[in-house]
């Protein structure tokens, strides 16, 4: 596991990243033009988020939402900007594939526990924060049991679990069942809610 986790894992993860940006380079363009227009400008959305370490790296999405906003210049609620073009975007977690660029730059893993805010990191507790022992990834085993609809100690004990159970296999079964519930677009968002409820400290 050590190997793994230490070489054998980020060789795989620029290989997946460098073939992944290239064979998907002509889909993705046609999908900055879509939503170029669909947003009516950035296709891109770029957030800090929290990395292996606790270092903060920026996370690049394609961006769902507009920035409609109201008359006292604030930006309507998520259900109200996203756009039919990002619903599907989401809906089939196509949002997620500019990530490959953070996985090829080291910011990220294909496999790990997802990025959360860079505001959260002042927020966890010492078992938490263990879940920054290794790079945050585009999906994890939190994702692939239960996604946003779980709890949010349920997320982080499943983050600390993959920490201390990593291996090549438990990467690869994650994959296969990522896999599937994309295709099913399963557990993308918690039941009425466009985006998962923030993390507090104590929720």
């Amino acid at each position: 596991m050590f190997l793994y986790k230490l070489y054998i894992k980020r060789i795989i993860d620029l290989v997946f990243s460098i073939f992944g940006l290239l064979i998907l380079s002509p889909f993705l363009v046609v999908l900055i033009i879509i939503l170029t227009f669909s947003n009516k400008g950035n296709p891109f959305f770029l957030q800090k988020r929290g990395g292996i370490n606790n270092s903060i790296f920026k996370v690049i999405k394609f961006k769902t939402m507009n920035d409609r906003r109201n008359e006292n210049g604030e930006l309507l609620p998520d259900q109200e900007r996203i756009t039919k073009v990002g619903s599907f975007v989401r809906k089939t977690s196509l949002d997620e594939l500019p990530q490959l660029i953070n996985v090829f730059k080291g910011d990220m893993s294909i496999i790990g526990p997802r990025p959360f805010f860079a505001e959260y990191l002042s927020l966890y507790t010492d078992y938490q924060k263990r879940r920054h022992e290794v790079r945050p990834g585009i999906t994890g085993w939190a994702q692939v049991n239960g996604r946003n609809n779980l709890s949010w100690t349920k997320k982080f004990e499943l983050d600390v679990w993959y920490v201390d159970n990593l291996s090549f296999l438990l990467d690869v079964k994650i994959l296969f069942i990522t896999l599937k519930k994309v295709l099913l677009s399963k557990d993308v968002n918690k039941e009425g809610e466009t985006t998962t409820v923030k993390f507090n400290g104590t929720n």
